[in-house]
């Protein structure tokens, strides 16, 4: 994405956390944005952000995709994300964006981040728009049909989940 001028943003959560954001402007001047909340163990440079990104640019349309705590180069540990904290960087980013010129606010999630932008729709009453790429609805159950019961057995003894995206060290996640 050489071509799109892309300008790093960083700002605070409600609990002082530092998230890691790219703003993406059209050449054209607009007051249309779309918020991109990537999926579980992703970031902002997702495959799907840098598509959806070019896409929309190219409509006119600017774009805000962030780091999710303990994702990227944002905040925290990742074993302590909650879908709560997440549903808040997202309630932040789009208080952001309001701060800007931006009075059209698009939500736009990709799996674990299709339920936070469900969630964060919810509480909202300005948004003009929400989209969704493969939501999960029920991040433990997902879990569950992913991993299957032992793995289940073991992820609530260790604290520690596989890595889906194939390494072989797993990911400490906390089992609530």
């Amino acid at each position: 994405m050489a071509s799109l001028a892309e300008q790093p943003v960083t700002f605070g959560d409600r609990n002082g956390h530092q998230i890691s954001g790219i703003l993406t402007k059209p050449a054209t001047r607009t007051n249309r944005v779309a918020l991109l909340c990537h999926g579980f163990l992703s970031t902002k440079n997702s495959a799907t952000n840098k598509a959806l990104t070019r896409l929309l640019v190219e409509q006119g349309i600017a774009t805000f995709r962030f780091d999710f705590f303990g994702h990227g180069e944002s905040d925290g540990p990742f074993e302590h994300l909650t879908t709560t904290l997440a549903v808040g960087q997202t309630l932040a980013a789009l208080d952001l964006l309001k701060t800007m010129e931006f009075g059209r606010l698009g939500l736009v999630g990709s799996s674990f981040g299709g339920l936070v932008s469900i969630l964060t729709a919810a509480r909202r009453r300005d948004l003009r728009g929400l989209a969704l790429k493969c939501p999960v609805v029920d991040f433990g159950e997902e879990l569950r049909l992913e991993f299957g019961e032992a793995e289940m057995k073991n992820w609530k003894a260790t604290g520690t989940i596989p890595n889906i995206l194939g390494a072989p060290a797993r990911v400490k996640l906390a089992y609530a």
